[in-house]
């Protein structure tokens, strides 16, 4: 198959799939006129890719996740871990949207909203501790 092909079956963009040539998670091979040809096992991985990375996994996390899904040998629990961290971040980053959407409802409802300059938002903005 050649990279348009293969774009369309697994559903990514031939920019995407370079990228992911160039940082070694797919390995195509090469036709004696130097165009991509990639096999059946690469649509495979590319698919694989884009659905841990529809699922939020980092780049580094979907490398580890392909070498395990490649070893007969892996022990499930290696995969859980992997996911079970990726979950706590996720819980983490909820968390902590959630509390930016509290803090942010609250402003809104104490701000007038009309033609007076206070404004409980700026107030708020204005002493907000930096990061």
């Amino acid at each position: 198959m050649n990279i348009g092909e293969v774009a369309k079956h697994a559903g990514l963009p031939p920019k995407t799939i370079r990228y992911y040539e160039d940082i070694g998670l797919v390995t195509p091979l090469r036709d004696s006129n130097g165009y991509r040809s990639f096999r059946e096992n690469d649509l495979h991985k590319l698919a694989f890719i884009a659905r841990s990375r529809a699922l939020g996994f980092t780049i580094e996390d979907c490398r580890n996740l392909l070498a395990l899904w490649d070893d007969d040998k892996r022990a499930s629990a290696d995969v859980k871990e992997i996911a079970k961290e990726h979950l706590a971040q996720i819980e983490s980053k909820i968390a902590d949207l959630q509390a930016i959407q509290s803090t942010l409802t609250h402003l809104v409802q104490e701000c007038a909203g009309d033609d007076r300059p206070n404004c409980p938002i700026l107030e708020t903005l204005e002493t907000f501790p930096s990061l």
